[in-house]
């Protein structure tokens, strides 16, 4: 992450009710027999979320609005906890050692970065995870869960205290949040449309790294 990235929580309550998901870059050219040619500009898909609707008071309001000013808009990013999509498994269940392949050892390396993948076969994607919850990290070598490690939690970088044997499984769980900005510098707020149940927008977009 670049150096304008603050390790900050955007306010979880307002989190828990926004709305949003990944979102993909896909040309299609439609030829003059019917037939499609489809493209993917992009090679990962990338998170965009509204926010404004988990505000339903004014409090939460000004404590958003607190958030905004300190990151001067879009100048810097900051955590956002997606609740659809915010560990390892299913977001119902505790993180296990055994959630996520990360690699295999070699018998010398000793860093894995932290990674999520969806669905299984082929087409799978997998995602780069570099802002895992603190202290929710659990690994396994080998399907053996193992203490004798550190993760960075601002680059989800895994660094194992002994290098696996070839050939031996690094699997890890963990909770992890999503690297975002203020999609916009202009937070408008209209207090007279807001009471009467109109909320406002919030847009907040992934970081890349």
């Amino acid at each position: 992450m670049p150096v304008d990235f603050h390790e900050v929580l955007f306010p979880l309550d307002v989190a828990l009710r926004g709305s949003g998901g990944p979102v993909r870059l896909t040309e299609i050219v439609t030829l003059a027999s019917g037939r499609e040619h489809r493209n993917s500009r992009w090679a990962d898909s990338r998170r965009r979320y509204d926010a404004g609707f988990g505000v339903r008071s004014l409090d939460a309001l000004h404590a958003v609005l607190a958030f905004f000013e300190e990151r001067r808009g879009r100048l810097h990013g900051f955590r956002y906890r997606d609740r659809v999509d915010w560990r390892s498994g299913p977001p119902s269940r505790a993180p296990t050692p055994t959630d996520q392949p990360l690699g295999l050892g070699d018998g010398a390396r000793t860093a894995f970065p932290l990674a999520k993948t969806y669905g299984g076969g082929a087409s799978a994607y997998r995602r780069a995870i570099a802002k895992p919850v603190a202290g929710s990290v659990r690994v396994a070598v080998a399907g053996r869960e193992i203490a004798a490690f550190a993760c960075d939690p601002a680059t989800g970088l895994l660094t194992l205290a002994a290098a696996p044997a070839p050939g031996a499984a690094v699997t890890a769980g963990f909770a992890f949040d999503v690297p975002v900005r203020f999609d916009t510098d202009d937070l408008t707020v209209n207090l007279e449309a807001f009471t009467a149940g109109e909320i406002p927008r919030i847009p907040l977009v992934e970081i890349v790294p």
